[in-house]
This record gives C-alpha cells, sequence and structure tokens, in this order.
C-alpha cells in the first residue's frame, strides 16, 4: 500500500511537471503567435527586372509603407520568364506577410499562355490591392516610315508578318495587348519577346525590331527625347503625359479598343483576413501619400486605391478574361 502510494506520488509530480511544460510551451506558443506583424523585415519580390513598370511602382509603395510601418520592406528582384520565376518564389512562402510580390496582370495570362506551372495561380498567392493601371502606347522605331496609326496598319498589310515588334515577354501585358491591337486591325506582326520592359525598349532603340507595345513608363522618356515615335495609347482617353498622342480606339477606328492592365500587390496563398486587410490598408495610404502619386504619375502611370474585394474580383474576371483572349488571337501555350 506504501509502495503504491509514492508510486502514486511520483506519477503525479510527474504528471505536474509534465503539465506546467505543456502549459508554458502553450503560453510561449500564443505569445509567439500574438506578436503583432511586422516585427521584422517584410521581403518584396518583384518578377521583373529593375527600372521597369513594375520595379517603379513597387519600390514607390513599398517604401513608404515601410516608412508608415517603421520596418523595411526589402526589394528582390528575380525576373524571367514573364514574371513566373519570381512568382513561384512567392508561391513557396508562408502566407504570414513577410513575403510579397508585386505584379501586373501577365500573373494572370500566365495561366493561359503556359502549359504548366510551378504554382496555382489563384489558391497559391493572396489578392492584397491594386497599386495602378499600366496603359501602353503603340511606339516605332524613327526608321519606320509611319506618322500614324493607319499608316501602321497600312504598311503591316502591306508586308504580313514581316514588322517584328518587342515585348516584355510571352504572356506579358504588352504582348497581348499587341496582338489584340493586331486581331482588331486585321494584320499580323512578329512577335519578338524579351526579359522585361528595360530589355524591350532597349531593342527597339537600337533598331532590333521596330515597333512595340510598350508601357508608358519605359517609353515616356525615348518619346519625348525623339528617339521614339508614339502613334496611340492603349487607353479610350488621351494620357495627361501624352496629350497630343490619340487613344488607338480613335486613331485606328477601332471603337471601344482597350487595353488597360495593372499593377498590383499579392501576398502568399493561406494569409489570414485580418492581415490582408492590414496590408490593402497600407498600401492604400501609401497611394494616397503625394510623394508616392508624384513618382508614378511622372512616368504615365495611373494610382489606384480600391478594397480587398474588389481586387481578389478583378483577379479571378481577368484570369476568365485572358484565357479567352488567348483563344481569340489564338496563341499557343508554350
Amino acid at each position: 500500500m506504501t509502495f503504491e502510494a509514492g508510486r502514486l506520488s511520483r506519477f503525479t509530480a510527474a504528471g505536474i511537471i509534465t503539465g506546467l511544460t505543456l502549459a508554458a510551451s502553450m503560453l510561449f506558443g500564443t505569445c509567439a503567435l500574438a506578436q503583432p506583424w511586422p516585427n521584422k523585415p517584410v521581403r518584396v519580390v518583384i518578377p521583373w527586372p529593375p527600372g521597369g513598370t513594375n520595379d517603379i511602382v513597387g519600390r514607390a509603395v513599398v517604401q513608404r509603407m515601410g516608412t508608415q510601418l517603421g520596418t523595411a520592406f526589402v526589394v528582390e528582384n528575380r525576373a524571367g520568364a514573364a514574371g513566373t520565376i519570381g512568382a513561384a518564389v512567392v508561391a513557396a512562402a508562408s502566407g504570414d506577410g513577410y513575403t510579397l510580390m508585386v505584379h501586373s496582370a501577365t500573373h494572370l495570362s500566365n495561366a493561359s499562355t503556359y502549359k504548366s506551372l510551378p504554382y496555382r495561380t489563384i489558391e497559391d498567392f493572396t489578392p492584397l490591392a491594386f497599386l495602378s493601371g499600366q496603359p501602353w502606347v503603340l511606339v516605332a522605331h524613327p526608321s519606320l516610315p509611319v506618322k500614324s496609326v493607319k499608316e501602321f496598319i497600312a504598311l503591316a498589310r502591306a508586308k504580313p508578318g514581316g514588322l517584328d515588334y518587342g515585348s516584355s515577354g510571352s504572356g506579358s501585358s504588352p504582348h497581348f495587348g499587341m496582338e489584340a491591337f493586331a486581331n482588331a486591325a486585321g494584320i499580323r506582326l512578329n512577335h519578338v519577346p524579351y526579359r522585361g520592359g528595360p530589355p524591350s525598349m532597349n531593342a527597339l532603340l537600337g533598331g532590333e525590331v521596330v515597333a512595340s507595345a510598350a508601357t508608358l513608363s519605359n517609353a515616356i522618356g525615348p518619346i519625348k527625347a525623339g528617339r521614339l515615335r508614339a502613334l496611340g495609347v492603349s487607353t479610350l482617353t488621351r494620357q495627361p503625359t501624352l496629350p497630343d498622342v490619340p487613344p488607338l480606339a480613335e486613331a485606328a477606328a477601332l471603337p471601344g479598343f482597350e487595353m488597360n492592365p495593372w499593377i498590383g500587390l499579392f501576398g502568399a496563398g493561406g494569409m489570414r483576413r485580418d492581415l490582408a486587410e492590414r496590408l490593402n490598408s497600407e498600401a492604400n495610404r501609401a497611394l494616397r501619400d503625394p510623394d508616392t502619386r508624384k513618382i508614378m504619375e511622372s512616368v504615365g502611370l495611373d494610382p489606384l486605391v480600391g478594397t480587398l474585394d474588389e481586387f481578389a474580383a478583378r483577379v479571378k474576371a481577368d484570369l476568365d478574361r485572358y484565357a479567352r483572349l488567348v483563344k481569340q488571337i489564338g496563341l499557343q501555350p508554350e
């Protein structure tokens, strides 16, 4: 009897110690989970080269967010394969808010232009916020004997497939934009993809290609310097930075033609709703900052402010839109 009581006492003591250890562990874990975000630097992957539209927008916005939150937002450019290389990095990360991505609508078109991707376009990402509109402009090298959209179309019809145009990559927004325009105008062009907007622009300036559907941020400098000829913008209205350049819909007599994609902020998949709302709020706050807006507007970009649900809805709608466009213009997945 004494033996059993002593044994019971030892077991009881051991149980108390174990219980206290588990309680302490649970308490520590709860405290760890309850730590406010952010409490360490935030990694921001931009899957495009430095100096391009996504890079300009991303850096302007996240640097302001870092100032607002008192935490470093560290930008990492991971360019290649129309943004899929960088996107794969983010898809593999935790949805804890410490790995973000600044990407364009190309993220959605990639789902239709690649036979397979190392991630799921919707499920492996959390749409957080609009950042900007991304209008593009049809530009031509000065050596090309055209001064208007109608002249460009006439030359393309006279040389089917004989005009080379550059883009920031297969499946990129400029690629889709130019192909949609060519389809609407009834012309055939030869696509030459590059690894981002700046390389594509350098190729056009160097005469490797004769035209491009370039984002305004990449093209505005060479246009104003007289090194490129601007023929038409992709929006339904004229752009303040190029007030003399007509919309393609007007210049080419293509009523309703518009291609105005966007750039947005994403997180890894599985992010908590409250954290996603916080990031959306901070991004919108940064977009309202006068200095941030000045940077974006100086290169022809339109800051966009919207809710979490509005951006998520646009992401899903554009995924379907690009899938339809791929079939319409006959692009073959790579």
